[in-house]
């Protein structure tokens, strides 16, 4: 759970500011999302070695 201290100083537009980062950086939309369908571990894996090759294609560019 996240919880925004608030004081007299912070207005509440500051207040949902930061409860918005701390919402986003927490992912939880993204989570939710994902656990919506079960995917195997087969097919986790091999999306991650799609990704770190594709990864690894542009550093490479980058560097040359």
């Amino acid at each position: 759970m996240i919880i925004i201290p608030i004081d007299g100083k912070i207005t509440i537009e500051q207040a949902l500011k930061k409860y918005k980062m701390k919402f986003s950086k927490h992912k939880v939309v993204d989570e939710l999302r994902e656990r919506q369908f079960f995917k195997k571990k087969s097919v986790t894996k091999r999306e991650g070695i799609k990704k770190a090759i594709f990864v690894n294609k542009k550093r490479k560019e980058d560097l040359d």
